[in-house]
C-alpha cells in the first residue's frame, strides 16, 4: 500500500481501496452462495455411509469422484443419469463372484446376497440331502467363494431277492454298503466286486449263502439169508430169526441261496442201530417111499413151524401161484375161516375141492407142507394159490409148476 500510495494520489488511492473492498465482498458473497447452493448427498458403499456437499449434476458424475466404479453386477439404488437432489441417499452394494462346481462342472455367478443360502435360493440352485454341499447355508458369502457340490444318485441293490434302492454320491461297493449298513455274511456272493466304484448305472446283486448241518435217521432194512437144513424135508422152511431194521443217522450239510436249498451233501454217516437179518432155514431132505411126509400140526407162540410125520397119498402136477391176506379188497379170512391177518406166516393154499377136498393136508414142492383151507374165482382143476406172508414173498413166488401130494382127506 505505502508503494501504490507514493505513486497514487491521495483521491486514487482512496477510489482503488474502494473497489478492492467490493471485489472483496462480492467474491465473498458469491463464495457463501456457492456453498449455500450445494446439494447433500448420502453414499452408501456397501454399508459404509459419507455425507458430500455437492453442485454435481448427475449420480454417475458423483459417484465417479468419489472414486466408485459401478460394474454390471453391482446394485445401485439410482440410475447413474439421475439428477443430484439435496437429501438423496445413494446406495451402492459391489456383487460378490462366487464358483459353484457341480460334479466338476464349474459355474460363476454375481451376487449381492450375505448367506450362502441366499445366494442359492437368488440363483435358483436345490440340492437334497443326500447331495454333498461344501458349504453350509448359513455361512457369509464372499468375493471369489468356491462352492463344491457332488449330487447324489441312486443305485439299486438286489439283496437276497428283495430289492430297495440307496442313494450314494460315488466310492466303493464297500462304501455304499457301510453307508447304508448293509452287512455280508461269510458265504454270501455279491456282484459286482465290494472294491470296484460304483455310477449311476451301477445295479448291486447280493446272493444270501447259508449252509445248514441236517441230522436224519434213516432205517436200514435187513437182509433175509437162507441156511440149508438137512433135518427138515424140501419144501419146508423154518424161520430162525425174525429179522430187524437197523438205524444210521446220516448228516448233510445243506447249502441254501436267497432261502431255496440247492445242494445236499452227505457230510457223515454213522451207524446208530446195526440190522439183524432174517434167517431161515430150507429144507433138504427128501421123502422115502411110504415113509411119513412131514405136515402142518400147530404154530409155536415164536411163529415156527413144528411138524410130524404122516403117511402119504396121490401126487399130482399142478400149476401154484401165490396170495397173501394183505391184498387190497381182501378181509384176511379164508373159506374156511383161517384168520390170515393174525397168522402171516401160516401155510395154507386155495384149491379146487373138486380137485383137493378142503380141509386136506398137503405137501407143496418149494412151499413145504400146507393145509386145503380157501377157494378163488381162477382156482380150478390142476391149479392152487399158496399163501405168503407179504406181497414181495408173492411178486418173488411168481406162477410155477409144483408136485402137490396129498397126505390125507
Amino acid at each position: 500500500m505505502r508503494i501504490i500510495s507514493k505513486l497514487l494520489p491521495a483521491s486514487k488511492l482512496k477510489l482503488v481501496i474502494s473497489v478492492i473492498g467490493i471485489l472483496a465482498l462480492v467474491l465473498f458473497s458469491w463464495f457463501i452462495l456457492f456453498e449455500a447452493t450445494k446439494a447433500e448427498v448420502v453414499i452408501s458403499d456397501n454399508g459404509e455411509k459419507q455425507t458430500i456437499d455437492t453442485h454435481i449434476n448427475t449420480v454417475g458424475e458423483l459417484l465417479n469422484e468419489v472414486g466408485i466404479v459401478v460394474s454390471d453386477h453391482d446394485v445401485l439404488s439410482h440410475d447413474k443419469n439421475a439428477a443430484i437432489e439435496n437429501g438423496m441417499t445413494i446406495n451402492y452394494e459391489s456383487a460378490k463372484q462366487i464358483t459353484v462346481t457341480i460334479d466338476g462342472n464349474n459355474l460363476t455367478y454375481y451376487t449381492t446376497a450375505d448367506t450362502v443360502g441366499d445366494f442359492l435360493t437368488e440363483q435358483d440352485l436345490s440340492f437334497t440331502a443326500h447331495d454333498i454341499v461344501s458349504h453350509k447355508a448359513t455361512e457369509s458369502t464372499a468375493d471369489g467363494l468356491q462352492i463344491d457340490v457332488i449330487t447324489a444318485y441312486q443305485v439299486a441293490v438286489h439283496d437276497g431277492g428283495k430289492e430297495q434302492t440307496v442313494w450314494t454320491t460315488g466310492g466303493s461297493v464297500a462304501d455304499l454298503l457301510n453307508t447304508n449298513e448293509i452287512k455280508l455274511n461269510e458265504h454270501d456272493r455279491i456282484v459286482p466286486n465290494v472294491e470296484e466304484m460304483v455310477n449311476n448305472k451301477t445295479t448291486i446283486s447280493i446272493v444270501r449263502v447259508d449252509k445248514m448241518v441236517d441230522e436224519v435217521n434213516e432205517n436200514v432194512s435187513f437182509t433175509t439169508e437162507k441156511q440149508q437144513d438137512s433135518t427138515l424135508f424140501e419144501g419146508e422152511e423154518r424161520v430162525i430169526t425174525q429179522g430187524q431194521d437197523g438205524v444210521v443217522v446220516k448228516k448233510y450239510e445243506i447249502t441254501t441261496e436267497n432261502g431255496i436249498e440247492v445242494s445236499r451233501e452227505l457230510v457223515n454217516e454213522e451207524v446208530k442201530e446195526a440190522s439183524i437179518n432174517r434167517v431161515i432155514a430150507v429144507g433138504t431132505k427128501k421123502p422115502q417111499a411110504n415113509q411119513g411126509i412131514v405136515t402142518l400140526a400147530s404154530t409155536s407162540s415164536s411163529g415156527e413151524n413144528l411138524v410130524q410125520t404122516s403117511t402119504g397119498g396121490n401126487t399130482l402136477t399142478m400149476t401154484a401161484s401165490a396170495f397173501t391176506s394183505k391184498c387190497d379188497g381182501c378181509s384176511g379170512y379164508t373159506a374156511t375161516g383161517i384168520d390170515l391177518s393174525a397168522n402171516p406166516h401160516m401155510k395154507v393154499i386155495a384149491v379146487d375141492p373138486n380137485v383137493i377136498p378142503l380141509g386136506s393136508k398137503v405137501w407143496i414142492e418149494g412151499y413145504g407142507v400146507a393145509v386145503a383151507g380157501d377157494t378163488g374165482g381162477a382156482i380150478n382143476g390142476n391149479r392152487i394159490d399158496v399163501h405168503v406172508p407179504t406181497k414181495a414173498d408173492a411178486y418173488s413166488w411168481g406162477v410155477k409148476t409144483v408136485q402137490v401130494k396129498i397126505l390125507d382127506s
